[in-house]
């Protein structure tokens, strides 16, 4: 059973996280391997967690292990809650966890413990500090990249300047400086950091707060862009502009491509998201966890090795995003399954979505 398991772990990781999983449950499958796997996701602030990846990561779960059981906790961004609930999924018996960390150096006692009691941890989307065996997410250097050429790029058409404002993410995240550091291999040089924040929480309120600062401090007219991590931060930045007055916003970046970013874009309020297609994310998590799950190491599905500042050559799986701005939303996200034009294009955006193409 472990065998042909395997290969399509193997096959799913291979091919995108695409391929049809039928063999899962012939003659039982891997479910005639059941275990429970624990989910530990960071926050309700950023929406793909609770609306996107943990249902996605329960169906490729099952799809892999019919008779695995996944329990999911939410940290709501209490790091400490977070440790318990570690503490707890262990206690309950959990023989792997996914862990996307609330605060990635203060979640490693709990993954010491884990490994103490025998229990492997998967990093998920965020690395965290300790013995982890696994990790899985996007290629965060790239993400940066992506966000710092569409600035320079939007300010370029702009024609008005570069003096830019660096709207960072939680400094507990590892991804964080990750993006930032991405960013910076752009646009340092070519572009002036007139203000940088650090965004609590990834939170569109300290987001909102953190620019209103930086408008009152410089003026929004010495403004020509923002480098927002992602779209909840994103949204806080607009919101100071238009509290502030300001009609033409400067160009703004974000990152996960929620759904009203998307609409922010189609207005021509963001200039630009990066797209992580998280059914991608979501399938190479499950295909590691089945195999660390089933004994096996997170080698057998890794695709390469990442270090993280306490552990050397973690077994990882690093996917690729994508760059979506208005002149792209229809071959990204809609052809893509993403989002369907009627979900983007409501009521108000009709003349705005007809305006780029984004129609029947």
């Amino acid at each position: 059973m472990r065998t042909r398991k395997l290969h399509v772990v193997a096959a799913l990781v291979a091919g995108l996280m695409t391929v049809p999983l039928a063999a899962c449950g012939e003659e039982g499958g891997a479910g005639a391997e059941s275990f429970t796997v624990g989910l530990l996701l960071p926050n309700r602030v950023t929406p793909r967690w609770e609306h996107s990846d943990k249902p996605l990561i329960q169906q490729r779960l099952k799809e892999l292990c019919a008779d695995c059981t996944m329990v999911y906790a939410n940290a709501e961004g209490d790091v400490a809650r977070q440790r318990q609930q570690v503490i707890s999924m262990i206690t309950n018996g959990a023989k792997v966890l996914i862990l996307d960390p609330a605060d990635s150096k203060a979640v490693r006692s709990s993954i010491q413990e884990a490994k103490r009691a025998g229990v492997p941890v998967i990093a998920y989307d965020r690395l965290a500090e300790g013995p982890i065996s696994g990790f899985v997410s996007f290629d965060g250097d790239q993400v940066g990249r992506l966000q710092g050429e569409g600035l320079l790029k939007a300010m370029d058409e702009r024609g008005r300047g570069r003096t830019v404002v660096m709207m960072n993410g939680d400094p507990s995240s590892a991804n964080a400086a990750w993006f930032r550091e991405g960013a910076m291999s752009v646009i340092a040089g070519k572009a002036k950091i007139a203000r940088s924040y650090e965004t609590a929480g990834w939170s569109p309120e300290n987001a909102h707060a953190n620019m209103s600062a930086a408008i009152s401090a410089l003026g929004a007219d010495r403004i020509d862009g923002v480098l927002a991590a992602n779209d909840a931060i994103a949204a806080g930045v607009i919101s100071a502009f238009k509290k502030a007055g300001v009609r033409d916003i400067p160009p703004v970046t974000g990152q996960d491509a929620d759904l009203e970013a998307v609409r922010r874009i189609v207005k021509g309020e963001q200039y630009m998201t990066v797209f992580k297609p998280f059914e991608k994310e979501a399938a190479a998590a499950a295909a590691m966890a089945v195999a660390v799950g089933s004994g096996d190491g997170a080698d057998d599905v890794a695709t390469t090795a990442i270090d993280s500042p306490t552990t050397e050559d973690i077994p990882s799986i690093l996917l690729t995003p994508k760059e979506v701005t208005a002149d792209n939303v229809r071959q990204t996200l809609v052809d893509g399954g993403r989002f369907t034009i009627e979900q983007i294009c409501i009521r108000p955006l009709r003349a705005a979505c007809a305006e780029i193409g984004l129609t029947g």
